[in-house]
């Protein structure tokens, strides 16, 4: 006996979709260069330490600029805080798991200089999110959320396309942040539905 058709037909990614997309991600990022499974590259192997460095370096950038989105949008919409906490929370942990500080925190002075240094050659020098004075966020609350989502959904698509050019484990931490962020750019998009 075939079962009826729903009462209701959703709109969008369904929920299998996304695990199915996320586990891909993990799957395609799981494997690593080296031999045997250990993680340690061949010489001429892959990309040389400095440059996975820099990468690191860019997606704490990346991270970094995505949380001042978030900072913006919530001094903005103080309403959204119950809702947007969460998301930025997990930015935030995103920030410190590649390496970096988050912008805005209180640390030493050098700290800070060489931090915002790094930060804003690193960001001249990638194309993702751009940093917080040229976040302009709208007045109206679905469209920042709109806008919000539209942040992450561009970062999610360039880390999964930088995903080639790493190795290992970094290659696993940038896969699971960047299908973090595809989640997070969903839950964004539904709640403004």
């Amino acid at each position: 006996m075939p079962f009826p058709p729903p009462v209701r037909t959703l709109s969008g990614p369904r929920r299998r979709t996304l695990l199915a997309s996320a586990a891909g991600a993990a799957l395609m990022a799981g494997c690593s260069s080296g031999e045997g499974g250990s993680g340690k590259e061949q010489p001429g192997a892959g990309p040389s330490a400095s440059a996975q460095e820099r990468a690191r370096a860019r997606a704490a950038s990346d991270s970094a600029g995505l949380l001042e989105r978030y900072d913006a949008v919530l001094a903005v919409h103080p309403a959204l805080t119950a809702r947007l906490a969460p998301l930025r929370a997990e930015v935030a942990r995103h920030v410190t798991a590649f390496g970096g500080a988050e912008r805005g925190t209180r640390t030493s002075p050098s700290a800070s200089a060489s931090a915002s240094a790094s930060a804003s050659a690193s960001a001249s020098a990638s194309p993702g999110v751009p940093p917080a004075p040229a976040v302009v966020v709208p007045a109206d609350a679905k469209a920042a959320l709109a806008d919000l989502a539209g942040a992450e959904r561009t970062l999610s698509d360039l880390r999964v396309a930088a995903l080639v050019d790493l190795p290992g484990e970094p290659a696993r931490l940038l896969a699971s942040v960047a299908a973090s962020g595809a989640a997070h750019a969903y839950l964004l998009t539904e709640g403004a539905r």
